[in-house]
């Protein structure tokens, strides 16, 4: 194999650690109209974006979809403010695992009971509770996955043909992978179903 499969894990681990949640002081605490949103969340999240030259991290057309099928609460006179940015950034990383309808069923109690509410939980504090844990979660995250890269090492140990052995380990490493997220998914799914 051309690729040297050691290198690019130690390069994705080391990606891992470079992994940077918008932090809640870093959203802007006025109001922003809609192309403000889409720059600001767009400059913020464009490194995670698979494809960095051509994704679109969000558009306008999502917005108007996501407050029509209520993920997110309408704006105040074309306006979206911190609490708005907050959700828009949630249903970015969960529409990458769930269907529209999941996260729908997910975020409406969330802004049904804390959006444009103060006291001892909003929006902010979700946000701010969620960002937290998952940054508590990349060195767990990073130890997992060198663990299952190990083990995917140590599959197909009768195959004699080096090139052939790598290939193969390399597809076991990325079936554990795959498989982690199908059972984690599942797992959502199904709390999602019994949610509120």
């Amino acid at each position: 194999m051309t690729l040297d499969t050691e290198d690019l894990i130690n390069s994705i681990m080391q990606s891992l650690g470079r992994i940077r949640f918008i932090k809640p002081e870093d959203i802007p605490s006025i109001d922003l109209y809609m192309d403000q949103v889409t720059s600001f969340i767009d400059s913020r999240l464009r490194n995670t974006a698979r494809y960095q030259e051509k994704e679109r991290i969000l558009t306008k057309t999502m917005i108007n979809n996501y407050a029509k099928n209520d993920l997110l609460p309408p704006p105040t006179k074309k306006k979206y403010n911190k609490e708005h940015v907050m959700l828009l950034i949630f249903i970015y990383y969960f529409k990458n695992i769930l269907s529209i309808s999941d996260i729908q069923q997910l975020l409406k109690p969330i802004t049904e009971r804390y959006y444009g509410k103060e006291g001892e939980v909003d929006i902010a504090a979700i946000y701010e509770e969620a960002l937290n844990m998952g940054e508590d979660q990349l060195d767990a995250l990073k130890s997992d996955v060198m663990q299952k890269y190990r083990s995917s090492k140590e599959s197909f140990p009768d195959v004699s043909d080096e090139e052939e052995k790598e290939f193969l380990q390399l597809f076991s490493f990325l079936c554990m992978l795959i498989l982690d997220v199908y059972v984690k998914k599942l797992l959502i799914e199904k709390i999602i179903d019994g949610f509120v």
